[in-house]
């Protein structure tokens, strides 16, 4: 059973009241962004007088987008509306129209204060109940060349055709260039955006409206980064191949990206746009393609659909006005003993009213019972666009179909090319005998649902629609049932449209009510009303997004650099004695904190050839810095190999004898210590692998070649300490697919039987020995210096997951010493005592060491002590810092997020008072 319109408010409610009791700011209001108003504005002057202030405004409606105007004033019954939009071109008493530039700032501050007042002011739409919240509208100026080069340009030469699978040449008369128009597109969009952070309140919830804005919501981003911004796309969207022909393909992407939510009419153009994301921009897609990453802003973006429906209530309503019932007698008398077919489309070339006036002279060849018992009644509004070409070629096949199949008392085909008045529309729908609505290619036919209505009270006739049609996925049909909902055509294919038609005409009545009792009920629950009130549940869900698999969890913070400056400050005193025994003291300085870097994705941005993403200068000057000072021991532990660390990083920290960096190479399969500070010479490379059974890579190998030879574009990588299968230059979906079939080919066949791991990364798949991890590094060298006072660590993808699991013991109260009681454990620094057992990293690649052995040695008493003894560490939870570099709700094990590399970077540099990111840090916080 579907929810009710009172199901969703309440959901809405409850939804709200927990953010407020979470500390949310809500301010009430929604945001509502549309191409234009829906009011028309006319400038009175009063010629008697020059003054400015006998001039007057008047408002009245503009017609279009009904489905969408009703839908967003419904919420008006709980929350306030502002319905941002451009004015369209002033008119004026004079009969000319005004240019912005005309217009002084008195006339518009008069209209924005008319126009603020919106619904309750003025009598162009219906009264609203006494309780419902304000609904106002808010002006965008722009002047003419970009208003009109935008949306006569940019959106109906370009985006339109391209969004309907036409290309720009295939509508223009003469040559066309996909960019001559985009400057005034950009210009349009960076109004909206100036012209919303000027009214934007903290707490507003903003709706962008349509193919008009695309590149809105990123700019909105810019503008007010902590907004919730929702777009939804009322065209259909193309399959990736169609938009890929549009140049400025990209920014189109990256700006929808910058919503929050986009959603779109149905499943299938979710889809598509998923897939543009994937394949055109090679973007990651997430929450199993329900949501999309851009790597710019690391910000995910959740994809969805909810189709828009009609104001049931008001077509209810209109259907029964008075002036109906004269007309559809008329018709009715006209056409007494004839069955009636209606068809009511804009002349365009996607509405396929060609092709079904084909199909009709197509019935009228294959059924010759229906000559003389049937007409065809095809409306054609003038659409924005016009087209002498489909108008000719239209009057042109209705002059055949009634020259072949009429006679001096009977014309079969009736064309009008016009506007119908409200009551001659109704009329028309309500003495229908059948509909045929077969466009080409349609985000959401409304006249499909208006013809539902209308039939009610009449003749509950069937409908005959187009398969690709956005309402096709809106419960027009019922799934598996072939005697339920529309009859659903390909408006190609002319022999199907006509036997659709003709089984129609003849359908039974008891059949005729079941379809029309199902689609009224869709029609009367799926209403414009329920589309906006779900869309505003959807966006408040949006608000708390899911971290770690826990619905309605807060994301993880921004860091905090005033915290981390606090806690590495502090740690600057040597710790107690380590060791459960008694440890002599150390002859030289010990590093009190620890500094652990991933590379790719935390110090370099990704790059798609591996061998570009060298150290930028500020991140070697920052490492620099930080490996001056001696108590500070800082490692890179990255995925790469050891040749490329040394090559970019093995100098820095080392002058004058300093101690430099230390490395993790291949996912800890090779280790280098810095250097001892007394010794120029650098520290060699350990193999963690080579007391461990590596037989299991040529067996893994042989699986790899396998899927390499059966995916284009993969490729197996060999290291020392691991193998890696890459697919990024394969077809995504194709490469992921066989990505999951390589994966449990392992995991059942191999994996279980060997002491390795399988691991799903960015477009590759890695196995290792299961001792040998990132995370295991981590905890040998925490082990190792178990003096530590303080912690840093970032990383950004699965594999950096397993250092974040690694700290977790020391941010956890499991993790405690059951010895003693919490409160005895602790001391007035909020230092904790944590008994941490050795390592598999200590005692499996250790044992046998000589050197090692004499390390540990020198530092417990062998005697009393095991060879790797349990080492006591004193340690704030507060001062061990996780930090995700990704998005807010990104899944992680990290205690904290930064958006990217640079950021990272930026925080070391805040850390040592290199400049002043506190104030900057301070103010991204989530």
């Amino acid at each position: 059973m579907l929810p009710t319109l009172a199901d969703i408010r309440a959901s809405i409610a409850q939804l709200e009241d927990r953010h407020r009791r979470n500390g949310v700011v809500l301010s009430g209001r929604i945001l509502h962004v549309c191409h234009s108003l829906p009011v028309t504005c006319t400038l009175h002057v009063d010629k008697d007088t020059s003054s400015s202030s006998s001039s007057k405004w008047k408002l009245g409606p503009r017609y279009g987008h009904a489905a969408m105007i009703s839908g967003i004033r419904s919420l008006s019954a709980t929350h306030e509306q502002i319905i941002v939009g451009w004015t369209g071109d002033i008119e004026s008493t004079e009969g000319e129209k005004k240019e912005v530039g005309e217009l002084t700032e008195e006339h518009k501050s008069e209209l924005n204060e008319i126009l603020f007042k919106g619904d309750k002011e003025d009598d162009v739409h219906e009264a609203h109940d006494e309780d419902h919240h304000h609904t106002g509208y808010v002006a965008v100026w722009m002047p003419s060349p970009v208003a009109h080069g935008y949306y006569d340009g940019y959106c109906k030469q370009i985006l339109w055709p391209l969004f309907h699978y036409l290309l720009w040449q295939d509508v223009a008369t003469e040559y066309a260039s996909a960019d001559s128009h985009y400057p005034h597109y950009e210009a349009a969009n960076s109004a909206f955006a100036r012209r919303i952070a000027e009214i934007y309140q903290p707490g507003d919830l903003i709706w962008v409206h349509d193919y008009h804005l695309l590149l809105l919501p990123n700019l909105i981003r810019e503008l007010l980064p902590d907004a919730v911004v929702g777009l939804f796309v009322h065209t259909p969207f193309p399959s990736s191949e169609v938009f890929r022909c549009l140049p400025r393909r990209k920014e189109i992407l990256d700006g929808m990206l910058g919503a929050n939510l986009i959603c779109f009419q149905n499943y299938s153009y979710t889809r598509h746009f998923v897939s543009t994301c994937i394949r055109v921009c090679g973007y990651e897609s997430h929450l199993n393609g329900r949501g999309i990453e851009n790597p710019s802003s690391s910000h995910v973006t959740a994809v969805s659909y909810c189709p828009v429906g009609i104001d049931a209530e008001r077509v209810a309503r209109d259907v029964l006005r008075p002036g109906i019932k004269p007309k559809f007698d008329a018709l009715k008398t006209l056409y007494q003993g004839k069955k009636i077919i209606v068809g009511r489309d804009k002349l365009d070339v996607v509405k396929g009213v060609l092709q079904k006036l084909r199909a009709f002279e197509k019935m009228l060849q294959m059924y010759p019972e229906w000559v003389g018992r049937v007409v065809m009644i095809q409306v054609t509004s003038p659409s924005l666009a016009d087209s002498p070409k489909l108008e000719r070629q239209v009057s042109e096949l209705v002059a055949h179909i009634n020259g072949t199949y009429g006679s001096l008392d009977f014309i079969p085909c009736h064309h009008y090319h016009q506007t119908l008045k409200k009551d001659e529309f109704y009329a028309l729908l309500s003495v229908a005998d059948l509909a045929v609505i077969t466009p080409l290619r349609d985000g959401m036919n409304t006249t499909s649902m208006e013809f539902v209505i209308a039939q009610e009270r009449t003749k509950r006739s069937p409908s005959v629609l187009s398969e690709l049609m956005g309402v096709m996925g809106s419960g027009f049909s019922s799934p598996g049932s072939s005697t339920q909902g529309a009859l659903w055509v390909n408006p190609w294919d002319l022999h199907t449209v006509a036997s659709a038609m003709h089984r129609a005409l003849l359908m039974p009545e008891a059949e005729k009510a079941i379809r029309h009792t199902y689609l009224h009920d869709v029609v009367t629950t799926r209403t414009s009303h329920m589309w906006a009130n779900v869309l505003t549940e959807m966006l408040l869900q949006q608000m708390s997004p899911s971290v770690h698999g826990v619905p309605g969890k807060k994301g993880i913070p921004y860091l905090d650099i005033a915290r981390l400056r606090k806690w590495y400050d502090a740690a600057s005193t040597l710790a107690p004695s380590p060791s459960i025994s008694h440890q002599p003291v150390r002859p030289r300085a010990k590093p009190t904190r620890l500094f652990f870097f991933d590379y790719d994705g935390t110090l370099a941005p990704i790059v798609k050839v591996p061998s570009a993403a060298v150290p930028s200068e500020q991140a070697l000057n920052a490492l620099n810095n930080l490996c001056k000072d001696e108590r500070n021991l800082v490692y890179i532990i990255s995925g790469r190999d050891a040749d490329f660390l040394d090559q970019h990083l093995g100098s820095v920290g080392t002058a004058d004898g300093g101690r430099g960096l230390g490395f993790s190479a291949e996912h800890g399969g090779f280790v280098k210590e810095p250097r001892n500070g007394t010794d120029a010479s650098p520290s060699p490379w350990r193999n963690f692998t080579s007391k461990l059974d590596m037989s299991w890579m040529s067996e893994v190998y042989e699986v790899f070649r396998y899927y390499t030879e059966r995916t284009t574009g993969s490729h197996i990588e060999v290291k020392k300490s691991s193998i890696t299968w890459h697919y990024r230059g394969a077809d995504p979906e194709w490469g992921q697919f066989q990505c999951r079939q390589c994966q449990d080919l392992l995991e059942n066949n191999v994996a279980h039987k060997r002491p390795i791991e399988v691991l799903v990364g960015k477009k590759n798949l890695e196995v290792r020995p299961i001792a040998v991890n990132k995370g295991e590094i981590v905890k040998r060298l925490v082990y190792k210096h178990p003096e530590v006072e303080f912690i840093f660590c970032a990383g950004d993808d699965k594999t950096d997951e397993d250092m974040f699991r690694a700290l977790r013991q020391f941010t956890e109260r499991s993790s405690l010493s059951p010895e003693t009681p919490e409160t005895e454990n602790s001391n007035s620094s909020g230092k904790v005592e944590f008994i941490m057992e050795a390592p598999l990293s200590v005692t499996l690649v250790d044992d046998g060491d000589e050197e090692e052995q004499a390390s540990q040695s020198s530092h417990h008493n062998t005697s009393s002590d095991p060879k790797y003894p349990p080492m006591k560490i004193h340690l704030a939870p507060e001062a061990v810092f996780t930090v995700a570099v990704g998005h807010s709700s990104k899944r992680t094990l990290a205690s904290w997020h930064v958006t990217s590399p640079a950021e990272v970077v930026g925080a070391v540099e805040g850390l040592l008072g290199m400049t002043n990111f506190e104030e900057a840090f301070s103010q991204r916080e989530v």
